[in-house]
């Protein structure tokens, strides 16, 4: 697994591994105005509904993911994004394996 420093060009794929049976989370950057984290996700896993304050910007960096928003089924495939809007319920099911890059700013 790669680092990704700052100034420095890196891939998001190689920042982050798949663990088996499992969701793996790295935050890239976290500011009082929002963060950027990177995020695997092994098949079968997932991430119960649930609401934010504020939008954010998801984008697929591998394989491909389904977004719940308020009950709509959306797939999302590498280097494909989304934008869930402020306070829409979503939830995340990994069909198969995925990897994804979550951008949130407060505000």
């Amino acid at each position: 697994m790669a680092k990704a420093e700052k100034g420095k060009v890196f891939s998001a794929n190689e920042t982050i591994d798949y663990a088996d049976g499992g969701v793996v989370s790295k935050e890239l950057i976290h500011t009082d105005a929002g963060s950027v984290t990177l995020f695997s996700f092994d098949a079968g896993q997932g991430l119960s509904e649930h609401s934010a304050p504020f939008d954010a910007l998801i984008s697929v960096t591998d394989g491909e993911m389904a977004l719940y928003v308020e009950g709509r089924k959306n797939i999302i495939r590498a280097g494909e994004s989304f934008i869930i809007p402020s306070g829409a319920r979503h939830s995340v099911k990994a069909e198969s394996r995925f990897k994804m890059l979550i951008t949130m700013i407060r505000g």
